[in-house]
């Protein structure tokens, strides 16, 4: 027992260094925009910092309503002393330990000639492989992997996703009982749901398929039979749970599927991989993804029990099945690819067979590793914190000019949030359109009770200006890539809210 504790431990240990030198190599890159910079990426420390200060809350969602993540950057931030970017780079590593878990425990327990923690972290090096080879500055980018750092992409669900297919493994790996799995399966898949329905899509639904698939060929169809209904009975109760949520969610998601764009879709999907196949290191993290749905196949033919065989199936089919839907349904955002990323990883903890070979040779080989990886973590440590510490004194010139002057502005949605996150008190900001009507989108809508603003914050991203008054500006602050229109004792009106 004691061994087994000290393998567990030592995989959680090599892990961290793993997770710290693939967030050191991401944030060294143009994505490390999306890290600590991008508009959508702030919502989950904007929202976070807002409940942690107190005061009224209104706050108006998308469809996802990012309560892990929140949990998670709330708790780092009462507990560590650090600022804003450290958190975030900070969520970056802990994101990846959350994945790391989640594959560890879709490995299955140990057996006889079986290696589970080491093919864990092996599953979490390709995936962090997948993200170093995403570089592009875009949101938008077929570069799904490296959204797993982010607060705001939907960390959680990736988590939750792979925490439910290593429950139901761990279920079936089981002759009988498992009374708490069950119930941990139902409460993982309403928690992810209320958060986020995408976990229907990228859980719910293959999995249901891979068990309806087994159960043709298995002899425990009960056991199977009350999996579908937990799993299925759990994402019903997160879709309930929504409803007193129903304030907060600006956009339920429904607006999204436009089925008769899916000829559109398709392009834009194919201009996206054709993009992404642009750059060496975009062909390198295809040729990556192919290899491992490969071995999802093969181990899916191999699998010698029904718990391997649920996520080799499903480290195939879920990437097919999500393709074929977000196609279906006209989507356009390579965000809801994810699964394209995550789930051709579980090939790799699908059947975690040791390797044969002498015990001073394994020993040679785990030390080297170890070695290895501490030394890349060290080493990312300082890579990593200066991403999170990189000067920006046009945003500090913005917070600076915002804080001094005791009075509240706006800006427009790209514009505004980074600046928003930043000031000591974020409801000098108020976040509105080009028209100055409020715009009620990952914000708290209490800022705009204030009715009025005497300054505009603008940049190269922000439309140009509707006012509902004719006003000049009284002086004009230049603060790098952005700019401050002062009226001074002028007032501009606030228009109506919109989402």
């Amino acid at each position: 027992m004691r061994r087994v504790w000290v393998r567990e431990l030592a995989g959680w240990i090599g892990a961290l260094g793993v997770s710290i030198v693939i967030a050191g190599q991401v944030a060294a890159s143009a994505r490390s925009e999306l890290l600590f910079r991008d508009g959508d990426s702030l919502i989950v420390a904007m929202f976070a910092r807002s409940v942690l200060a107190g005061g009224p809350h209104d706050w108006a969602m998308s469809s996802v309503l990012f309560l892990p993540e929140s949990a998670v950057f709330a708790g780092l931030e009462a507990l560590l002393p650090l600022d804003v970017n450290a958190l975030l780079a900070v969520g970056a590593v802990v994101n990846l330990l959350a994945l790391y878990g989640a594959l560890r425990l879709a490995a299955g327990r140990r057996r006889d000639g079986g290696a589970p923690v080491v093919w864990s972290l092996v599953g979490l090096v390709a995936f962090g492989v997948l993200a170093a080879t995403e570089t592009s500055v875009s949101r938008d980018a077929l570069e799904p992997a490296s959204l797993q750092l982010t607060t705001t992409y939907y960390a959680a669900t990736v988590v939750g996703a792979v925490l439910s297919i290593g429950l139901v493994r761990r279920v079936l790996d089981r002759a009988r009982g498992g009374r708490g799995l069950f119930v941990a399966l139902g409460v993982v898949a309403a928690i992810s749901t209320l958060t986020n329905p995408l976990f229907a899509v990228w859980a719910t639904v293959p999995l249901t398929a891979v068990i309806l698939l087994g159960m043709f060929r298995s002899v425990a169809r009960t056991r199977s039979a009350v999996l579908l209904a937990v799993l299925i009975g759990g994402t019903a109760l997160g879709f309930l749970g929504r409803i007193p949520f129903a304030a907060w969610i600006a956009n339920t998601g429904a607006g999204y599927a436009q089925p008769e764009q899916w000829s559109q879709s398709l392009g834009y999907y194919g201009g996206l991989l054709a993009d992404r196949l642009s750059t060496p290191l975009g062909v390198v993290g295809l040729l990556l993804s192919l290899a491992l749905l490969a071995w999802a196949v093969v181990r899916t033919a191999r699998a010698d029990d029904a718990g391997s065989r649920l996520v080799a199936m499903v480290a195939w089919l879920a990437p097919i099945l999500v393709v074929i839907g977000a196609i279906a349904l006209g989507t356009h955002a390579a965000r809801y690819l994810q699964p394209i990323a995550f789930a051709p990883v579980l090939a790799l903890v699908a059947s975690p067979h040791a390797f044969r070979m002498p015990s001073a040779v394994a020993r040679v080989v785990i030390a080297v590793t170890a070695v290895l990886v501490l030394v890349g973590g060290a080493v990312s440590i300082p890579r990593l914190a200066m991403a999170a510490e990189a000067p920006d004194p046009d945003l500090r010139c913005v917070t600076d000019w915002v804080s001094a002057s005791g009075r509240t502005g706006a800006g427009q949605f790209w514009t505004v949030r980074l600046p928003k996150l930043h000031l000591a008190d974020p409801s000098q900001l108020v976040q509105v359109d080009h028209q100055l009507n409020g715009y009620a989108w990952l914000v708290n809508r209490h800022d705009f009770d204030v009715g009025a603003v005497s300054f505009l914050v603008e940049d190269a991203q922000t439309v140009q200006w509707q006012l509902p008054t004719p006003a000049v500006p009284e002086d004009v602050i230049e603060c790098g890539r952005y700019r401050i229109l002062d009226f001074g004792d002028t007032t501009l009106p606030l228009g109506p809210q919109r989402s």
